[in-house]
């Protein structure tokens, strides 16, 4: 058993936290404050520091300088958030042991901790061994009974003990990340370190340490030994990093080829991309060499609009996923919200019906999210059938006044008829049964005035 000190003025992040460590047997102190870290520190002597970047009364930082400074054998992991990722690099070369961005799961969680805690042989006895076995359910699963999804897990199963990497390419927030994460537990690495490094997120000399190392820094690839590294937007990479990250890979390859003593960090390559990175090859945006080499085993996630079907599937998961956060009851999506949610677009993807959802389950007052309880953008467009065609669909933009709906409307339908008449707009008059003066001020034209009186 460790002691294990956490930090996070978050009270959700930090009851999931400390429910983590202690189902593992830790002693633990969440703590909401820096300063009262640092006090319960310097009392306990405790054997990890788990630390929030963003803290009300004082940063992250500044209790890993004061930590690293007075209690230089304690391991320290750095949550932080997505767009916080180049000051929580910065913090490890500072002297922290490893980051996580958030959201995160549990298992990488616990995988961290653990490998933060073999770091001092000293405090190795303190593991035991259901520590070492114990084995958190990712909650975030590939979800959706979709022919998409089902393929997407075909192909995963199929590859997940194959070591060639795997190119995974889709818009923002289809799912990419989740999908590398089921390649990942479904393969024999599955026990060792799933680390992600969003290229997005740094600044190229930031980016060049992280991959390549220097001023003593470990790599990512050597954090992740036995495990799985993913290249996150892989399609930002700097040319100058894309040649040095092609080297590295064909050093790597040409090492274990030759079983050489000093063969490298073993690891599977996973890269994701929002672009087509073959299209980018076309266009001498991305190097050749290194797409073929990372694309051996390519997938495509598609958009959450391209896979209806598991709309409702992924909503009441994220509900039950909001409950389990809250400690709420869980609550209900009435049929007329269900109807609003699969006939939304879904420009955004995944993460936008998840914000969806934690919107609508903290503004319902009952157990029921009604439509009201859904962001104004998904409830002002709905789509009916044609009373006439059923084949034929309409869509509605519930909200805005009638007025406004039917101006626009009859500026529709006189664009139509004028491209019916090849222009004309003496027959659309006719054909409508206005003046021309009434077609030029419904279209928003001006015309001269003794042209309006011979009309």
């Amino acid at each position: 058993m460790a002691k294990i000190v956490i930090i996070d003025d978050e009270p959700s992040i930090l009851q999931l936290m400390t429910k983590l460590c202690s189902g593992l047997g830790h002693e633990v102190f969440p703590l909401m404050t820096g300063s009262e870290g640092l006090q319960t520190i310097s009392k306990e002597s405790p054997d990890l520091l788990i630390v929030d970047l963003k803290i009300g009364d004082m940063s992250g930082i500044e209790i890993i300088e004061q930590c690293t400074k007075n209690y230089p054998g304690m391991p320290i992991i750095m949550v932080t958030g997505f767009g916080s990722v180049e000051t929580a690099v910065e913090a490890m070369r500072q002297g922290a042991f490893d980051y996580l961005t958030k959201p995160f799961e549990l298992d990488d969680l616990q995988r961290t901790l653990n490998r933060a805690l073999k770091i001092s042989s000293s405090k190795e006895s303190t593991l035991t061994d259901e520590t070492k076995v114990a084995k958190i359910k990712p909650k975030n699963q590939l979800i959706g009974n979709s022919p998409e999804v089902k393929e997407i897990l075909r192909i995963v199963e199929k590859i997940a003990n194959n070591d060639s990497p795997a190119l995974l390419e889709g818009e923002y927030g289809s799912g990419k990340q989740i999908v590398a994460r089921a390649i990942h537990d479904r393969s024999r690495r599955c026990d060792e370190p799933f680390k992600i490094l969003h290229c997005s997120a740094l600044p190229e000399n930031l980016l060049e340490a992280e991959l390549f190392g220097g001023d003593g820094r470990e790599t990512i690839f050597a954090r992740a030994h036995g495990g799985t590294v993913v290249l996150e937007e892989i399609n930002v990479l700097p040319v100058r990093l894309q040649s040095q990250l092609n080297s590295f890979l064909d050093e790597l390859g040409n090492l274990k080829l030759h079983e050489s003593d000093n063969q490298g960090p073993d690891f599977r390559l996973i890269a994701t991309s929002t672009e087509r990175l073959e299209e980018w090859v076309d266009e001498r945006k991305f190097r050749e060499d290194l797409y073929y080499r990372i694309s051996v085993i390519p997938i495509m996630v598609p958009p959450l609009r391209k896979r209806k079907d598991d709309i409702e599937l992924l909503a009441n998961h994220f509900l039950e996923n909001y409950s389990n956060l809250t400690g709420s009851k869980r609550k209900e999506i009435d049929k007329f919200a269900m109807t609003f949610l699969k006939n939304y677009k879904w420009p955004h993807n995944v993460g936008e019906l998840q914000n969806a959802i934690q919107r609508a389950c903290a503004l319902s007052e009952d157990k029921r999210i009604r439509p009201t309880d859904l962001p104004p953008k998904i409830t002002n467009k709905v789509e009916i059938n044609d009373d006439e065609n059923e084949a034929i669909k309409h869509q509605l933009p519930i909200g805005v006044k009638l007025s406004d709906y039917i101006k626009k409307q009859e500026k529709v339908f006189i664009r139509e008829t004028l491209k019916y008449n090849n222009g004309s707009r003496e027959k659309t008059a006719g054909m409508l049964g206005v003046s021309i003066a009434t077609l030029y001020r419904k279209m928003g034209l001006k015309v001269e005035r003794d042209k309006l009186l011979n009309s």
